[in-house]
């Protein structure tokens, strides 16, 4: 982690991520395409999110979480890059049939290692295998929910699962929120933890550096007038003081309300994710 001098007030406090792991600082050319900026908005050109908008200029680096099509091919790490799209850093390989591939970095990856995705590869950090060939107590991550899919779970700074169980046709994970989930065996993971562990701890310092980030002003609801959300009107000082408890701005309840339908794969989890308890 990386502190500044508090040269000003913005300064104070201020920290971000050290970087000293990052080998290089332009990407692939072939490996990035142009990214939009859509500030929030649908297909209809309104607004469905919001407090986005600006942000620099970045360029979309495509990362293969599949992996499926260079099985059994070894690879070696070329550099360790920043992706402005996401909150962990990735790794350009080098694979010996001469392609080139962006992969997501797990800690501990280190350039002219080697890597490969097998059936039963070696437990090493940044190789890819089946779960069921995977020993009980590995972390790991860029899970697949089904078969030849590419990796959806555990894709972000620090994210890792570990391997808790084999079961008739199934391992048993257990994911950063203490969820216990059931996952095909046959489907693919990578063994490690993703790299940028601190993020979740900087400290942004100055409202200039969310705007970089994309991200706009957010005003408080109780800070509005009555017509503009159900917490406005006042003197900006007193509480929300609703029967049914805090609304959104088009009145729905907010904080703490279920929002997960049920799904077909509700089956598959054993235990669901334990809540933060309140201080």
């Amino acid at each position: 982690m990386k502190r500044y001098k508090p040269t000003s007030s913005g300064r104070r406090g201020m920290t971000s991520v050290d970087f000293s792991s990052i080998t290089t600082q332009k990407p692939a050319k072939k490996l990035t395409k142009k990214l939009l900026q859509k500030a929030g908005r649908g297909f209809r050109g309104r607004i469905t999110v919001r407090h986005k908008g600006g942000g620099h200029k970045r360029k979309y680096r495509i990362i293969d979480f599949k992996r499926h099509d260079k099985l059994d091919i070894s690879a070696t790490v070329v550099s360790i890059e920043y992706d402005p799209n996401r909150t962990c850093f990735i790794a350009l390989l080098n694979y010996n049939d001469g392609e080139k591939r962006y992969i997501l970095a797990p800690v501990g990856l280190r350039v002219d290692q080697k890597v490969i995705c097998q059936e039963k590869a070696p437990l090493k950090i940044g190789n890819r295998m089946e779960l069921k060939n995977i020993l009980i107590g590995t972390q790991v991550y860029n899970i697949e929910l089904q078969p030849l899919r590419g990796g959806q779970l555990i894709r972000s700074a620090g994210g890792t699962a570990t391997v808790m169980a084999h079961d008739s046709g199934y391992a048993q994970l257990k994911l950063s929120s203490n969820e216990i989930r059931m996952v095909r065996d046959n489907c693919m993971a990578s063994i490690g933890q993703l790299s940028n562990i601190e993020h979740g701890a900087v400290v942004i310092g100055k409202a200039g550096r969310s705007r970089w980030m994309g991200k706009r002003p957010t005003v408080r609801g109780s800070a509005m007038n009555a017509c503009d959300h159900p917490h406005g009107g006042g003197e900006n000082r007193q509480s929300i003081g609703l029967r049914r408890g805090p609304k959104t701005p088009w009145g729905k309840l907010a904080y703490g309300v279920k929002t997960r339908k049920k799904k077909a794969s509700d089956k598959l989890i054993l235990k669901k994710r334990s809540r933060k308890k309140k201080r």
